[in-house]
């Protein structure tokens, strides 16, 4: 993809667009998901606003998703895309078709339903607001707020983890452990099964952080990943595991899914869920 624009994917939703985001993105991950860009229009309620959407999409190499749950709406999205003979998904329509088949009553038709006085979806948010401000290591005071920590070294899958865990509405910290640096003191303060630590083969992180550096344009020869370096700071990472006396999962070769649902089993039995 050097030298070239990302494939657009514009999102547009008469609420806030996470449904179709979400969609949008476990396609994307099939084709890597770094290869394509987002931009997610929302709270789009007028005809007009999405022909002006549709107009600037047709400019640029891309597509159309759309959450919209008002047929009028529903309609102008696809004869637009269509004038432009732009590839369109009805994410919604489909599904709110065949409900009508099968319940007693029509749709209400009301956007943004699902998220009113909704309070999974408000914990849900929240959570995902806490990963993002205690992401790799910001703010370690927030360490005593959350409902799970995670550490390791640098790519150990702890990011897109958080991330995914936000999503089950857990309010999730991660931070990177460098020999260098001591860990916060408050990460001692913290029960052990709060804590998770985040291990994995030393060839495996080689490879990952190699290609790592290739994509950021350094040479493969940076410490960063030096066999050596990344033997001692794994070293590191798990004198200060057992210091804690966390849960140790290794994540080599694993998806995040996976991991997660042992995560998931730990907070449970702890009791913190």
């Amino acid at each position: 993809m050097e030298g070239k624009s990302k494939p657009i994917v514009y999102i547009i939703s008469d609420s806030v667009g996470e449904t179709a985001e979400f969609v949008v993105n476990a396609v994307a991950s099939q084709f890597n998901s770094g290869h394509v860009e987002m931009k997610r229009e929302a709270f789009i309620t007028d005809a007009e606003r999405i022909k002006d959407i549709i107009r600037e999409a047709s400019e640029k190499k891309s597509m159309i998703a759309f959450t919209l749950v008002l047929p009028e709406l529903r309609e102008v999205a696809m004869q637009e895309a269509a004038k432009y003979n732009l590839p369109v998904v009805d994410v919604l329509g489909p599904m709110l078709d065949a409900f009508s088949k099968i319940m007693p009553a029509d749709p209400r038709l009301e956007p943004g339903l699902i998220r009113r006085l909704d309070e999974d979806y408000f914990r849900r948010v929240a959570a995902i607001e806490f990963a993002v401000k205690h992401d790799d290591g910001k703010d370690p005071r927030g360490l005593l707020q959350a409902d799970v920590v995670l550490i390791g070294v640098s790519r150990t899958s702890k990011t897109p983890l958080s991330m995914y865990l936000a999503h089950r509405k857990l309010k999730v910290a991660n931070l990177p452990l460098v020999p260098e640096v001591e860990p916060p003191q408050e990460l001692f303060w913290l029960p052990a099964k709060k804590v998770i630590g985040l291990t994995i083969d030393p060839g495996l992180l080689k490879e990952i952080r190699t290609e790592r550096l290739n994509t950021l344009g350094l040479k493969d020869k940076a410490n960063y990943a030096n066999v050596e370096r990344i033997m001692e700071e794994l070293e590191y990472t798990r004198r200060i595991m057992r210091r804690l006396g966390c849960p140790v999962f290794n994540v080599s070769n694993k998806a995040v899914e996976e991991v997660a649902s042992k995560i998931l089993y730990v907070v449970k039995e702890s009791g913190e869920e």
